[in-house]
């Protein structure tokens, strides 16, 4: 699939909030999950490849799930995301038990991605207009450096049932200057709250799913700050590198732009176990429009 961009999923989350792996739980009506409906999505849309970033834990069990259901329609390839995979000359603290986050987790697929490429969660659902937006973004701009963010309004993207974490969007027009991460949003009776600041919101702002789209090289600058982070912070248990700070240091060394791409798409996510009924209702109607195929996949005998 080459001359194809790569979509990279970040699937090496263990689901303490939901209470187990949701990358291999069932939310269609065949019992699909959310993976396989970014995949056909991004199939759809034009991309040649998937990368799962994963961990080595449940690796085995993560093959076989996925195994020939999508093999013979887009390039798979997987990369573990440990804590002992970091740059020449550093080792993780022996008390650290959680991952370096997600600038980290895209940093660990340098090896197998080498053209431009599409960053996602494996727990979100982002919808067939923002996969086909993104890769028209990147198939406009095949020699261009700039970055892509697809963006959504912060209160189609809250949950019901506990607070969540977003980058709201700053931005002149369509480039964006920078992401602030606010990391307890909570809907409440009279308004929008992050309750870690006290910042109201009125809910039109964009924020930040985790969908980027980034150039090859972020790879550089995501070392650096790791490198930096760990020289620094060799005894922090809980630390990590975030994909947005990495994006944002880029901008203001201007060593990129970014272009703040509409989702036009519906978002949801599953980040408490009490979200599934919803995602699985979504599912449930836009197979019954005729949006998706049931089953999604016809495996190969």
């Amino acid at each position: 699939m080459e001359g194809k961009p790569t979509l990279v999923v970040l699937a090496a989350g263990m689901g303490s909030r939901y209470g187990g792996l949701k990358q291999m739980d069932a939310f269609g009506p065949n019992g699909e999950n959310i993976i396989d409906y970014s995949i056909y999505d991004a199939i759809l849309a034009g991309f040649g490849k998937v990368v799962f970033v994963i961990r080595q834990k449940f690796e085995t069990e993560f093959r076989e799930f996925f195994s020939g259901k999508f093999d013979d329609q887009i390039e798979v390839s997987y990369v573990c995301q440990e804590l002992n995979v970091l740059p020449p000359g550093y080792a993780p603290p022996p008390d650290r038990e959680k991952p370096w986050g997600t600038g980290h987790a895209v940093w660990v697929t340098h090896e197998v991605v080498d053209g431009p490429f599409a960053v996602i969660n494996a727990d979100d659902y982002y919808g067939k207009k923002a996969y086909k937006n993104a890769a028209d973004f990147i198939y406009k701009n095949p020699d261009n450096e700039s970055f892509g963010l697809v963006a959504y309004t912060l209160r189609d993207t809250l949950s019901e049932h506990g607070s969540v974490s977003r980058g709201v969007c700053k931005q002149d027009g369509t480039t964006l200057l920078s992401v602030e991460e606010r990391t307890k949003i909570e809907q409440e009776a009279n308004g929008i709250i992050d309750t870690d600041s006290g910042i109201r919101f009125n809910g039109d702002e964009l924020v930040s799913m985790n969908f980027w789209v980034c150039r090859p090289a972020i790879f550089d600058q995501i070392e650096q700050d790791l490198r930096t982070f760990l020289a620094v912070n060799q005894e922090m248990e809980k630390g990590e590198v975030y994909l947005p700070f990495v994006i944002q240091a880029m901008l203001q060394a201007n060593k990129t732009s970014v272009e703040v791409i509409p989702s036009e798409s519906m978002w949801f996510g599953v980040t408490y176990a009490d979200d599934k009924e919803k995602a699985m209702a979504h599912l449930q109607q836009m197979t019954a429009k005729g949006s998706y195929t049931s089953p999604l996949w016809h495996k190969k005998s």
